[in-house]
């Protein structure tokens, strides 16, 4: 079946394709809020808003003008997506799908563009990659991208290095049947619990950099105090720069840490069990309680969640979510048992049932339930 999948690769521009990713990013975020204060006025005085088209027609004649031609150095695709975004980002505001657009801060950590692919214009050629404008550029090609290329998305991240994602569209085959479910059960001690008595340990990847993180941030308080001190503005003041890039650094090896482990955990599920029962997890309101919040963060069950599901609908295995409200961890998964706790709170770790009188693992019990419960909705459909 076709899907679309996205190759993610870092680059290596030289200083003259720097300049120009850097100014294609501004190019585009000028664009985007140009054409965000027009929808606002037009929306205000004649209680209708733009469409794309008529958007793209004014990008065309703002290009021509003198004090916008500059618009014409960069890559042309960029600009309308630009355009594009704006456009889907109202489209889902009117459906409630997500709040109104604001403006985009030139400070914002998220700096990127995206690129059409036509013409040939993306293209891979040994260790280099070809973009439209920017010419061939080095890439660290850590793997062969498969199918055919939509897009490209060019990113410089806020450490200073420059990443490109393609995104493809190809062939996946679906995995074979193993005739095996599974039932999870999340938690901060473990990270998963399995219904086969096995355990993921949570490996804290922010936990394990938080002492030295608190003392690069506070490098970077002082050198920021100090700047202020002097009269020099943060963007001009170097050894400021210099500490900001370290601390994003630091910020960007826990995310790349993180997303290794969450990929290849999902990976390893998805290939051995055809169903995969999970509970459905209220991680907002559960990032309320301030002395979780940290360790939930930590731990990113949310997405977890979605790179299970996604890959299940890629490679042909079923993610059944189990209602939040189920009493997972309280209820005896002893066959014929039907026995629920009253109570029971978090740091009880093992429990007997007074019915049965079966010991219970808090977490894999809660798992075993999970699958009985999965199994039980999977038979109902």
């Amino acid at each position: 079946m076709l899907r679309h999948k996205a190759y993610r690769f870092r680059i290596y521009p030289n200083k003259k394709q720097e300049m120009l990713i850097v100014k294609t990013i501004g190019c585009s975020r000028f664009v985007y809020n140009y054409f965000l204060d027009m929808w606002n006025k037009t929306y205000s005085e004649t209680g209708k808003g733009l469409t794309y088209a008529s958007c793209s027609k004014k990008l065309t004649e703002l290009k021509k003008q003198s004090e916008t031609e500059w618009l014409r150095e960069v890559d042309k695709f960029s600009l309308q997506n630009s355009l594009r975004h704006l456009s889907d980002s109202f489209s889902r505001f009117f459906k409630r799908q997500n709040n109104k657009p604001t403006f985009k801060r030139k400070n914002h950590p998220i700096q990127s563009y995206k690129t059409q692919f036509t013409n040939n214009n993306i293209a891979i050629v040994g260790r280099h990659i070809k973009l439209p404008k920017l010419g061939f550029v080095k890439f660290a090609k850590s793997r062969e991208p498969q199918g055919r290329i939509i897009q490209a998305t060019i990113r410089r991240n806020p450490s200073g290095k420059f990443f490109v994602s393609l995104l493809c569209e190809e062939n996946i085959k679906p995995f074979k049947k193993t005739n095996t479910a599974v039932g999870i059960d999340l938690g901060i001690h473990d990270f998963a619990v399995f219904s086969d008595g096995r355990k993921k340990d949570n490996h804290r990847f922010t936990a394990k950099m938080e002492k030295k993180l608190k003392r690069e941030q506070r490098k970077l308080s002082r050198r920021a105090h100090l700047a202020k001190k002097n009269g020099i503005h943060l963007s001009e003041a170097k050894n400021y720069q210099k500490q900001k890039k370290k601390v994003a650094r630091l910020h960007e090896k826990v995310f790349h840490q993180r997303t290794d482990f969450l990929n290849k955990l999902t990976t390893d599920i998805i290939k051995n069990h055809d169903v995969i029962c999970i509970e459905d997890l209220h991680t907002k309101g559960m990032l309320r309680n301030r002395k979780l919040a940290k360790s939930i963060s930590d731990v990113s069950w949310s997405s977890f969640v979605a790179k299970l599901k996604y890959k299940a609908e890629w490679y042909g295995r079923e993610v059944i979510d189990i209602d939040r409200w189920f009493p997972s961890s309280k209820k005896c998964s002893t066959n014929d048992c039907d026995y629920i706790a009253p109570s029971m709170p978090l740091n009880t770790r093992e429990w007997t049932c007074p019915r049965c009188h079966t010991t219970h693992d808090r977490d894999i019990n809660a798992s075993k339930n999970i699958l009985a419960e999965g199994l039980r909705l999977h038979s109902l459909t």
